[in-house]
């Protein structure tokens, strides 16, 4: 990992926050401002393909966002089963490859179908990764890498060996995100200043933007200002500006 200007960042994470509070402002229902929120995502993700961006990871549905209403679960989950088939010609007919992270098992049958459908039938596609962070939480993909760490080590003849091999990278590679690039910018909407166990692992060096603007109401041009301020930035990883000046 080198220190560099940034430029256009190849992998975006983005934390959707607000469609209550923009539904509420508008004296609307949640499920409305959700509704208007899965429009504004697909948006996004049209935006950022011609941005230049290759993944962007979208936070959906967290590990927490179970303790939620029961019917707004059940209406999310709802929604999921029913834009998923309906945006799967444009993802396959724009080179948009649907990949999930996160425990998917929990969810509805038809919701798990629609996810598990357009995974398999954009599995080859290449301009640009969408990622649906689904039932994803950051520490729990992180203790599921600590298990798999486990297993690898007690499988090795020299466990010893094995630990003093378990580097950062190698970690990484167990993780939910193991093919995954690491996310540069992670942005997140709606005006609260916190990553809400999004991403853990790569936001110890990805670039945080925080923006005031209800998910529903996100533009282009709210994208295009949070890629500026990311192409403005020096990323130093630990070095000082000089070393990256004179690197």
């Amino acid at each position: 990992m080198s220190a560099s200007k940034p430029g256009t960042p190849y992998h975006v994470g983005i934390v959707m926050d607000g469609n209550g509070r923009w539904a509420k402002s508008r004296g609307k229902v949640r499920l409305d401002g959700h509704r208007k929120g899965a429009d504004v995502a697909l948006n996004v993700v049209r935006w950022a393909k011609d941005l230049g961006v290759r993944h962007i990871s979208l936070y959906a549905f967290s590990t927490e966002n179970w303790k939620r209403p029961k019917l707004e679960v059940r209406a999310l989950m709802g929604l999921l089963a029913l834009l998923l088939p309906r945006t799967l010609p444009e993802m396959k007919a724009k080179g948009v490859r649907f990949r999930v992270m996160g425990d998917i098992s929990p969810l509805p049958k038809k919701a798990r179908a629609a996810v598990e459908r357009a995974c398999e039938e954009t599995k080859d596609n290449s301009v640009i990764d969408l990622i649906l962070c689904l039932n994803y939480g950051g520490q729990q993909e992180i203790v599921a890498g600590v298990k798999q760490a486990v297993d690898w080590v007690n499988a090795q003849d020299d466990t010893q060996q094995a630990l003093d091999a378990l580097t950062p990278e190698k970690f990484r590679s167990m993780l939910w995100r193991g093919d995954l690039a690491p996310v540069d910018l992670l942005i997140r909407t709606g005006g609260e200043h916190r990553i809400s166990n999004f991403h853990l692992w790569d936001a110890a060096y990805a670039e945080l933007y925080f923006s005031d603007v209800y998910w529903p109401d996100f533009s282009k041009q709210d994208l295009q200002l949070a890629l500026d301020d990311y192409a403005a930035r020096e990323r130093r990883y630990g070095k000082t500006s000089e070393q990256v000046t004179d690197g």
